[in-house]
């Protein structure tokens, strides 16, 4: 009779194809602050214009910003949409 065996895990649940992949805005010389506030209001569900705004204004003074997080589907398509845009990404991340 075999036995089965179960290893302790080594990443918590939510790792994987799940979890918190980050999609990540870059500041640029080539985009406009308004281009980039559109972009985002566009692709990123739930952000608005003046939500746009604000991530495009954290793009400009810290040189990057999280614009979105959670699954890893979902975070490549919304990075592509957005690199598709014109905009500098970083490479998706996970946390």
């Amino acid at each position: 009779m075999s036995k089965t065996i179960e290893l302790p895990r080594t990443q918590g649940p939510g790792s994987g194809l799940g979890g918190e992949w980050r999609v990540i805005v870059r500041n640029d010389d080539h985009n406009t602050f308004d281009g980039v506030a559109a972009a985002l209001a566009r692709v990123i569900p739930g952000v608005t214009i003046d939500g746009g705004y604000a991530l495009a204004n954290e793009v400009h003074n810290r040189g990057l910003a999280i614009v979105w997080s959670g699954h890893q589907e979902a975070a490549e398509l919304y990075w592509e949409q957005l690199c598709d845009a014109g905009l500098t990404m970083a490479p998706l991340e996970q946390g």
